[in-house]
């Protein structure tokens, strides 16, 4: 039976890929304030800003290209039964080959009514796939409603941490790339972790967590990656 390994992935990965983040110097929230959009409150208030801001994003996606990190996050289900978990909302690991994801802030190539869409279990229902497409105003699901980017803005609950937590606490390796750790709930899935696995962090900066466990690979996903893979050999 193969080992597990649980991967976490944030912006770092894609950060290679010319994809913007919102946190570094120069990323979106030096050019957005982002209660305007990416909070339910910016939705509510401005839905053109909104909806304008992620067909932005969705054109600058359709230009972006896996990154060596994700081809290697991918490789590594040729030996380890691998489940990525992202807070990223690009689709970068699909791209890249990666068959088990599980996308805790939504995915930017695809969009909802705004009304609610998950069940009990945190099921998705309704969701429509628009790949690179633009969604406008007066764009609405078959049920008559507005459709709505498919991410979990700030104020929404993170409908699919309960799956994540579960892969987390089953996994014999816990890898954490390009994420610095900072945006809850998924800074504290390292937390479910079985005490007795390593976990590796790759990422240039330093990290707010301290643990035993933990071997922090200080350089960029790519070249992280290349550390990391080598180390399993």
């Amino acid at each position: 039976m193969k080992k597990k390994i649980a991967v976490l992935t944030g912006a770092g990965v894609s950060a290679e890929s010319g994809f913007a983040t919102f946190r570094d110097s120069g990323g979106l929230w030096e050019q957005y304030n982002v209660e305007d959009v990416a909070s339910i409150e910016g939705w509510y208030r401005n839905r053109k800003l909104v909806l304008d801001f992620y067909n932005e994003r969705r054109a600058q996606l359709k230009d972006a290209a896996p990154n060596a990190a994700h081809l290697a996050i991918a490789s590594l289900e040729k030996d380890y039964d691998v489940c990525v978990i992202t807070q990223n909302v690009d689709n970068l690991h699909e791209r890249a080959g990666s068959t088990r994801i599980i996308h805790l802030h939504g995915e930017l190539t695809k969009v909802r009514p705004e009304h609610g869409i998950y069940d009990d279990t945190g099921s998705e229902r309704e969701v429509i796939d628009i790949g690179y497409d633009k969604v406008v105003l007066g764009d609405k699901a078959p049920n008559g409603v507005q459709l709505r980017p498919h991410i979990v803005f700030f104020g929404e609950a993170v409908p699919k941490i309960e799956a994540a937590i579960d892969v987390v606490g089953e996994a014999d390796i816990l890898l954490i790339v390009g994420t610095s750790l900072q945006v809850y709930p998924a800074a504290g899935l390292y937390r479910y972790a079985r005490p007795d696995i390593p976990i590796y962090i790759i990422d240039p900066k330093d990290v707010p967590v301290h643990d035993a466990r933990i071997t922090h690979i200080r350089d960029v996903a790519t070249k992280g990656m290349e550390t990391f893979i080598s180390g399993l050999k």
